[in-house]
C-alpha cells in the first residue's frame, strides 16, 4: 500500500482533484454561460477553496496582520431611489460599525511598511442584520476568477521550502495572467506603501447590486475617501519608519483616536444600469477594471467616523470575522466571478478558523433581534430554552419575514468553464501609467527593474513581462489632429534597455 502514499512529487502528467480525477481546466469556474453565476456543483472549485481555507490555524491565511477600531456611519445623501437598504434610508441615519485594516500577504508580526495591498473591511451593525463590506485600498484586483485565488496567494506567500518571499515566484505566476497588470500599476506605484491607515483610500473592489423598493437593480461599486487625504511612504521613508516600529500604522490609528483626532472617510458609489452595460469596452463585473469616473461619476452617500478604540485586541480584532456574503435587503451580489467565490470562501474559512458558531462571538453577532434553529456544535454559547427547534410549528410564532426584492435576472446558458469575453487587459494600465508625472513613472520603472533582476527570473519570464508592459504602453494611442500618435516612449522599451533584454515574440 505504500506505493499509493500521497506525495507532492509531480508524478502525474495532469492536474487532478484530491480523489485523483483529472482536471481539464484549472483556470475557470463553472458558470451558467460566460459570465455566471457560478454553480455549486463545481466540485473542483469548492474542493480547491475549502482546502485552501484550512491551510493555516489559527492565523488568518491572508490579512493576518491587522488593526481594528469602532465608530459610526452616517448617511449624508439620499440614495433611497437606488436601494431599499434600511441603514441607507435617509440622511442623518447613523449605524454603528467596526472596521479592520490589514496587510494582506505577510504574517501577523510583520512590519506594516512592507509593499502589499491593504485590507479595508467595514462591518455595519444595521437594524436588519449585519452588512460586511470587505475590500482593499486599491479599486482593482490581480485576478478575475476565484479559481485562481489559492494559486495567487501561494505565489505571493513565502517559498514553502525556504519560507522566503521571492520575486521569481510572483513574476512566474502573474506572467500567465496579463489581467494583473492593472493591479501592479497600484502595487508598484507610490501607493504601494500607505503612510498609515488614516491616510488610505478604500474600495469594495467587487461589483455588488443595489435594489430599490420597486425591484429595479443597479450595479454598484463602493469607494472610501479619507478626509485627511492620501499619503504614502517612499522606499527610504518606509525603511526608516519600519526600522524603528513594526506597528507604526496600528499605533497611529490607536493614538489618533485616543487623542480625539478621529479618522473619517467619505463613502461614494458608482452605479451602472445593467441594461446599459454593453456600451463599455470592458466587462463591468471584471474586478481587474475600474469604472471611468468621467462617465460614471462618484456619488456621495455618507461618512464613516472611527471614534472609539477596541476594548480587547483578541476579541475585536483576531476574532473579528468578515464575509462578503453577509448583506442586507436592498444590497445583493452580482455575477462578478471573484465575488461569487468569495461568498463561499470567506464564511468557510471563518468556520474553520473560529468554529461553526463564529457569528455568535460578540464582535460578529448582529445587534438587532435575531432567531433561527441553528444550534449545538463546537463553541456554542447561545442560551436556548425553547422546545421547538424546527420550522414551521404551530407552537412557535416565528414566521417568514416580508419579502424583499433581489435581482430578477434570468440565468440562461451552457454549463462551461471559460474566461470573460471582453478582457481588454492593457488599456486601463496604460492610461494610469501615462497619467503620472515623470518622476512617479521613473520610480515605478525602478521597482520593476529591481523585481525583474531577481537572478531566478528566467529570460523567458523577463521577456514576457517586457512584452506585456510594451502592450500596456502602446495599446492605447492618442488621436491628435486626425493622426494617431504614441503617447510617449514605451515603458516596455525602457525596461528592456535597463535589463538588457528583449520582448517576447
Amino acid at each position: 500500500m505504500m506505493q499509493h502514499r500521497p506525495s507532492s512529487a509531480f508524478n502525474s502528467p495532469f492536474w487532478t482533484t484530491n480523489s485523483g480525477a483529472p482536471i481539464w481546466n484549472n483556470n475557470s469556474s463553472l458558470t451558467v454561460g460566460p459570465r455566471g453565476p457560478i454553480l455549486l456543483e463545481d466540485y473542483h472549485l469548492v474542493e480547491k477553496l475549502a482546502n485552501f481555507d484550512r491551510e493555516r490555524i489559527p492565523e488568518r491565511v491572508v490579512h493576518a496582520r491587522g488593526a481594528s477600531a469602532k465608530g459610526f456611519f452616517e448617511v449624508t445623501h439620499d440614495i433611497s431611489q437606488l436601494t431599499c437598504a434600511d441603514f441607507l434610508r435617509a440622511p442623518g441615519v447613523q449605524t454603528p460599525v467596526i472596521v479592520r485594516f490589514s496587510t494582506v500577504i505577510h504574517e501577523r508580526g510583520s512590519p506594516e511598511t512592507l509593499r502589499d495591498p491593504r485590507g479595508f473591511a467595514v462591518k455595519f451593525y444595521t437594524r436588519e442584520g449585519n452588512f460586511d463590506l470587505v475590500g482593499n485600498n486599491f479599486p482593482v484586483f490581480f485576478i478575475r476568477d476565484g479559481m485562481k485565488f489559492p494559486d495567487m496567494v501561494h505565489a505571493l506567500k513565502p517559498n514553502p521550502k525556504s519560507h522566503i518571499q521571492e520575486n521569481w515566484r510572483i513574476l512566474d505566476f502573474f506572467s500567465h495572467h496579463p489581467e494583473s497588470l492593472h493591479m501592479f500599476t497600484f502595487l508598484f506605484d507610490d501607493l504601494g506603501v500607505p503612510q498609515d491607515y488614516r491616510h488610505m483610500e478604500g474600495s469594495g473592489v467587487n461589483t455588488y447590486t443595489l435594489i430599490n423598493k420597486a425591484g429595479k437593480a443597479h450595479y454598484v461599486k463602493f469607494h472610501w475617501k479619507p478626509t485627511c487625504g492620501v499619503k504614502c511612504l517612499l522606499e527610504e521613508e518606509a525603511i526608516k519608519v519600519g526600522g524603528s516600529n513594526h506597528s507604526h500604522a496600528t499605533q497611529d490609528l490607536y493614538d489618533s483616536i485616543a487623542a480625539g483626532n478621529y479618522p473619517e472617510w467619505k463613502l461614494f458609489i458608482q452605479t451602472i444600469d445593467p441594461d446599459h452595460e454593453q456600451r463599455f469596452d470592458f466587462d463591468p463585473l471584471d474586478v481587474t477594471k475600474t469604472w471611468p469616473e468621467d462617465i460614471l461619476p462618484l456619488q456621495p452617500v455618507g461618512r464613516l467616523v472611527l471614534n472609539k478604540n477596541i476594548d480587547n485586541f483578541f476579541a475585536e480584532n483576531e476574532q473579528l470575522a468578515f464575509c462578503p456574503a453577509i448583506v442586507v435587503p436592498g444590497i445583493y451580489y452580482s455575477d462578478d466571478k471573484l465575488l461569487q467565490t468569495r461568498v463561499f470562501s470567506y464564511s468557510d474559512t471563518q468556520r474553520h478558523r473560529l468554529g461553526p458558531n463564529y457569528l455568535q462571538l460578540p464582535a460578529n453577532a448582529p445587534k438587532c433581534a435575531h432567531h433561527n434553529n441553528h444550534h449545538e456544535g463546537f463553541m456554542n454559547f447561545m442560551h436556548r430554552d425553547e422546545e421547538i427547534n424546527y420550522f414551521p410549528s404551530r407552537y412557535d410564532a416565528s414566521r417568514h419575514a416580508e419579502r424583499f426584492p433581489i435581482p430578477p435576472a434570468l440565468c440562461t446558458g451552457k454549463r462551461e468553464k471559460c474566461i470573460i469575453e471582453k478582457e481588454n487587459n492593457f488599456k486601463q494600465p496604460g492610461e494610469r501609467y501615462r497619467s503620472w508625472a515623470p518622476d512617479r513613472q521613473e520610480r515605478f520603472i525602478n521597482r520593476w527593474v529591481d523585481a525583474l533582476s531577481d537572478p531566478r527570473v528566467t529570460h523567458e519570464i523577463r521577456s514576457i513581462w517586457i512584452t506585456c508592459w510594451s502592450q500596456v504602453e502602446c495599446f492605447f494611442l492618442i488621436i491628435r489632429d486626425g493622426h494617431m500618435i504614441q503617447a510617449d516612449k514605451s515603458l516596455g522599451q525602457k525596461l528592456a534597455s535597463r535589463l538588457n533584454a528583449r520582448p517576447s515574440i
